[in-house]
C-alpha cells in the first residue's frame, strides 16, 4: 500500500466490471484475504494522532479541576474518583460530537471526515425517533429546531461537567461531579433519544451514562459498581461471541490489520487460500482464545484483592485492548478502547482492592443489574427489539445488516443528494474529488467483499435474487454506508438503516417501484440457529419476509460458488408484492 493512495485494483477494473456481481466478488474477496481493505498508510497515521489528541486533551481537561494539579503532576492525582467521572463526560462528548467511533477513511468518511455534530446540529437532516407510534411529540423524520437545541443541551451539559469544580464530598481531594449536573445530562440524554435514536446511541450511553448514572449514588458505592459495570460488558461482549459468526470477524480482521504483513500467515487464516475463504481453525482458535481471555481475566479481576494474580490480569486485560487498538477495525472503535484500559488501570490497577461488600445500595445494585445483564439478555434473545450496542454484542458478528439497490440508470442513488438536506454526498462522490471515479466504484465494490466474507454477508447475497429480477441491472450499496451519509452516524446497527430510513427517504424523493429496494437481515436470535429478513421496495412497501439458516450461511464461500442456489425459507409475500424468487 502507498502512503497517501491505495493500491491499484489487481485486476483490469474494465475487464472485471463486464462480469456477473457473484464473478466481481470473488477477486475482491481474495485480494482483501492477502492485502486487507488497502488503506494508504498515511490514514493510520490520522488515526493514531486522533488517539494522541483524544488521551492528551482528556488530561489536559481534567488537569484544570481545581484541586488536581498540572500534567507534570498526574501520578498524584490521576486516581482521583473525579478523574474517572470527567473521564467518562470527556470520552461520552467526544463521541456524540461524531470524532469517535465510526469517524474518518477506515468509516468510508472522507470530506467530511466525520458526521455527528455536523448532521445533529442542523435542521432539516433526518432523525428516527425510536417509537414514533408511542411516544407523544416524537413523530416524523426531520430534524427540528429543537431537536439542534436538544442535541446542543447535551453538549453544553457535558462541557459544564468537564469545566465543573469538584462538589464537596467527604475523603475526595478534588470533590465529585455535581449530581445535579450529571442529571441533566442524563434527562436531556434521554429526550434525545425519544427524538433520535441515531444520536442517542451515537454518545455510547450503555457505557458512559451508565458510568455517569452511578455519580448520582453515595461515593462510597462507586468504585465497586464501576468494576462491575466494567466486567459486565466485558462478560456480555464475551457471551455474543459464542457463536457461528465470530471466526469470521476474526479472520477478516487481522487480515486487515496494518501490522499484519506476513503473506505467509494471512494464508493460514483461512481454510485454503484462495479457493476456500473460509476461517480456518487458526482464525477459530484465535477467536475462541480471545473469548476465554474476555471471560477469565475479569473473573479475576473481581474476585483478587490485587497482588501479583491481580497485577496479571491487569495486564492481561490491557493487552486485551491494546490488541484489538491496533486491529484498527473498520468501525474504529479506538476510544471506547482507551478508557477501557484508563478504567482498567483505575479500577482494578488502583483501587482492585475494595471489598465487593461496600457495594450495598439495593437502587445502585438494581441499575447496574437492569442495564448491565437484564438489558443484554433480553437483547440477545430480542434483536429485533434491543440495539446490539446496549446488548452488548460488538464484535460478534453477528449483528443485523442491510443492503440497498439503486435501478442503474434511474437517478434513484443521485436522489439522495439532490433531494436530502445532509452536509456530505454519498461516498462515490466524495471518493471522486480525492482519487477518481473508477476507484471509487471499486473501494465501493472492496466494501461489499468486506461484508460477503462475514457470515450474514453471504445470506445478503443469496437474497439478491428474492429482492430484484435481475441484479446485474442494480447497484448494490452498504447500507451502512447509507445510514453514514443520510443520518450521519452508523456503528454497525442495521435498526439505523433499515425500513424506517427507507421511509425517511422515500418521503423526500419519491422513488418510483422498482427504482430502490433494501434486503434487512435481523440478527440471529440467542442459539436460533436462523435470521429474519425482509425485502423491501422503497415505493410499495414489503415484497417478502422469511429465514435462512447460520450452517448455511457459515458454509459457503462468499461469492457463493458464483450460484445463486441459496437455501431460504420463505414465509410470506404480500399479495401483488414480490419480485423472481429465484431458489426459493
Amino acid at each position: 500500500m502507498g502512503f497517501l493512495t491505495p493500491p491499484p485494483p489487481p485486476f483490469e477494473l474494465e475487464e472485471w466490471k463486464t462480469k456477473p456481481h457473484l464473478t466481481r466478488l470473488k477477486p475482491l474477496v481474495q485480494d482483501w484475504g492477502l492485502n486487507g481493505f488497502g488503506s494508504p498508510s498515511a490514514v493510520y497515521l490520522l488515526y493514531t494522532v486522533k488517539l494522541v489528541v483524544f488521551t492528551l486533551g482528556a488530561l489536559f481537561v481534567i488537569s484544570l479541576t481545581p484541586g488536581l494539579g498540572s500534567l507534570t503532576e498526574i501520578g498524584d492525582w490521576w486516581t482521583q474518583p473525579i478523574v474517572f467521572q470527567k473521564f467518562a463526560v470527556w470520552t461520552l462528548l467526544w463521541e456524540i460530537l461524531g470524532l469517535g467511533a465510526g469517524s474518518m477513511p477506515l468509516s468510508f468518511r472522507f470530506k467530511p471526515p466525520i458526521g455527528g455534530a455536523l448532521y445533529w446540529l442542523r435542521p432539516g437532516t433526518i432523525r428516527l425517533p425510536p417509537w414514533p407510534d408511542k411516544v407523544p411529540f416524537t413523530r416524523g423524520s426531520r430534524r427540528t429546531v429543537a431537536d439542534a437545541l436538544l442535541y446542543a443541551g447535551v453538549l453544553a451539559s457535558a462541557i459544564f461537567l468537564l469545566a465543573a469544580s469538584g462538589s464537596d464530598a467527604a475523603g475526595l481531594g478534588a470533590g465529585r461531579l455535581p449530581p445535579e449536573g450529571i442529571a441533566v445530562l442524563l434527562g436531556l440524554l434521554a429526550l434525545l433519544g425519544l427524538r433520535d435514536k441515531v444520536s442517542f446511541l451515537g454518545a455510547r450511553p450503555e457505557i458512559y451514562g451508565t458510568m455517569l448514572a452511578v455519580g448520582l449514588f453515595p461515593v462510597d458505592q462507586w468504585i465497586v459498581a464501576w468494576q462491575f459495570i466494567f466486567v459486565f460488558i466485558w462478560w456480555g461482549a464475551a457471551s455474543s461471541k459464542l457463536n457461528h459468526h465470530f471466526p469470521f470477524v476474526v479472520s477478516v480482521m487481522i487480515s486487515n490489520a496494518p501490522w499484519n504483513r506476513s503473506k505467509s500467515l494471512k494464508r493460514k487464516l483461512w481454510r485454503d487460500y484462495p479457493e476456500d475463504m473460509r476461517p480456518s481453525r487458526l482464525a477459530a482458535s484465535i477467536a475462541h482464545f480471545g473469548t476465554v481471555q474476555e471471560f477469565g481475566w475479569p473473573l479475576i479481576l473481581i474476585l483478587s484483592d490485587k497482588g501479583t494474580i491481580g497485577t496479571i490480569a491487569v495486564i492481561g486485560m490491557i493487552l486485551f485492548h491494546v490488541n484489538i487498538t491496533s486491529m484498527f477495525p473498520l468501525a474504529v472503535p479506538l476510544e471506547w478502547n482507551i478508557f477501557m484500559i484508563f478504567g482498567t488501570l483505575f479500577l482494578f490497577g488502583h483501587y482492585g482492592d475494595v471489598p465487593l461488600s461496600t457495594l450495598d445500595d439495593p437502587l445502585l445494585i438494581g441499575l447496574i443489574a437492569l442495564t448491565c445483564v437484564l438489558l443484554p439478555i433480553v437483547g440477545n434473545f430480542r434483536p429485533d427489539k434491543i440495539s446490539f450496542l446496549p446488548s452488548m454484542r460488538y464484535y460478534a458478528g453477528n449483528w443485523a445488516t442491510t443492503q440497498w439497490l439503486f435501478r442503474k440508470g434511474s437517478g434513484a442513488e443521485e436522489k439522495l443528494d439532490s433531494q436530502i438536506t445532509k452536509p456530505a454526498e454519498m461516498v462515490a462522490g466524495q471518493v471522486a474529488k480525492i482519487y477518481d471515479r473508477e476507484l471509487a466504484e471499486f473501494l465501493l465494490n472492496k466494501g461489499l467483499a468486506f461484508r460477503a466474507m462475514h457470515s450474514h454477508g453471504r445470506a445478503l447475497n443469496g437474497l439478491l435474487p428474492h429482492a430484484v429480477d435481475d441484479v446485474e441491472a442494480y447497484d448494490a450499496r452498504e447500507g451502512e454506508l447509507i445510514s453514514n451519509v443520510i443520518n450521519g452516524w452508523n456503528f454497525g446497527d442495521a435498526h439505523f438503516h433499515g425500513k424506517q430510513l427507507l421511509d425517511a427517504v422515500q418521503e423526500r424523493c419519491g422513488f418510483a417501484a422498482g427504482d430502490v429496494r433494501v434486503i434487512t437481515l435481523e440478527s440471529e436470535a440467542a442459539a436460533s440457529g436462523r435470521q429474519h429478513y425482509r425485502i423491501y421496495d422503497a415505493a410499495t412497501g414489503l415484497l417478502e419476509e422469511g429465514s435462512v439458516a447460520v450452517a448455511d450461511m457459515v458454509n459457503r464461500q462468499p461469492w457463493l460458488d458464483e450460484s445463486w442456489d441459496f437455501p431460504v425459507e420463505v414465509a410470506g409475500r404480500p399479495a401483488g408484492g414480490g419480485s423472481s424468487a429465484s431458489g426459493a
